[in-house]
């Protein structure tokens, strides 16, 4: 069983604490993304699973065993980092079977296991080739096999997609995801890509400077965000916020536009609140709220428009071919049964 738990996990270096009591459950075969901005303490969080940082404080649990004191190779997980770390010297057959050869695997038993990883991920015809011969999606090829050789409970993977173009990126998620679907190997997966997070996770791990923001499936976090961060995080344009007021079972913004709200808000009256819409979520309206256009950016199946409403930028994204031009007004309605509205001190979303 390759179950993870995690439980009030935290870091601390000297007198400076990074990781404030973490605590995730992740079920045998699962595949969980950590994500958050930079210096949120994720990678951090999935060296300690690992064993490469000490833990400060408690419980790190791996197939139903504590795992705080051991080393990593005790720990029967498999990494991929970054950087690739391949052995420049070896060739991709050598890389592979490293880790078989320091454990004493016999020979016969190395090359079966490098073969049938290098068939998995298409790797045959380059099994003698050194890694300064192949491409970047290549290597990271390499150093997933390195890792499915292992057998291990659990993967760890640490932004592993982050040294490739933009093409080879969206080409690697799907083949981790259909590694993943044929495994069924616990995997922790390390990003600061939000993309990522929602296309290939069973579930997504919100972090943010130490602490989970939210725990859920990617719809859950993009359609019920807890709180203000996890709705600007997740979704790419992200969400708009609108600073405001509910009067009278409507929302007026700061400049005094008034969107009524339907059904009626969560909130008291003249309670301070923020209006988040996504921008998919704006809908043309002749009859609708005035925006004026600042950029249009068509990108042919769709067209992104940036634009000053109710005081504030926002950003509309459109399905039809729009002929307005900069400086000009679009009118425009939200979608009242997406609206999403958040206390203006706390940030927490309001639940009715």
């Amino acid at each position: 069983m390759g179950a993870v738990t995690i439980r009030d996990v935290r870091k601390n270096y000297g007198s400076v604490a990074v990781i404030h009591g973490v605590s995730i459950d992740i079920a045998d075969g699962e595949f969980v993304i950590l994500v958050g901005p930079s210096g949120c303490g994720k990678s951090t969080l999935l060296r300690m699973i690992a064993g490469l940082e000490a833990i400060s404080g408690g419980e790190i649990d791996i197939g139903g065993r504590v795992v705080n004191n051991l080393h990593p190779k005790e720990r029967d997980i498999a990494m991929v980092f970054q950087s690739y770390a391949l052995y420049p010297h070896m060739t991709v057959e050598q890389n592979m079977g490293f880790s078989l050869k320091l454990g004493k695997v016999s020979k016969e038993e190395t090359r079966k296991r490098v073969t049938a990883a290098a068939q998995i991920l298409g790797l045959e015809p380059y099994l003698q080739r050194y890694p300064r011969n192949l491409s970047g999606g290549q290597r990271q090829r390499v150093a997933m096999g390195r890792a499915i050789v292992r057998d291990p409970q659990v993967f760890l993977f640490d932004e592993p997609l982050s040294n490739l173009d933009a093409k080879l990126r969206v080409q690697m998620r799907s083949e981790i995801k259909a590694l993943h679907q044929r495994l069924k190997t616990t995997t922790v997966y390390v990003t600061h890509d939000q993309i990522e997070a929602m296309t290939m996770a069973d579930k997504i791990v919100v972090m943010h400077d130490g602490i989970v923001e939210q725990i859920g499936t990617p719809l859950e976090l993009y359609d019920r965000p807890e709180n203000m961060f996890v709705a600007g995080f997740i979704g790419s344009p992200a969400m708009n916020f609108l600073p405001g007021r509910i009067d009278q079972g409507a929302f007026v913004a700061d400049d005094g536009t008034r969107i009524p709200l339907n059904p009626l808000p969560p909130a008291a009256e003249g309670a301070r609140v923020t209006l988040g819409i996504r921008p998919e979520h704006f809908r043309l309206d002749p009859e609708g709220i005035a925006a004026k256009v600042v950029t249009i950016e068509p990108t042919g199946s769709e067209t992104q428009v940036s634009a000053q409403l109710a005081g504030q930028d926002i950003v509309g994204v459109f399905r039809e071919r729009l002929s307005t031009a900069p400086g000009a007004d679009l009118r425009v309605s939200l979608d009242l049964n997406a609206v999403h509205l958040f206390d203006a001190a706390t940030g927490k979303r309001l639940v009715a």
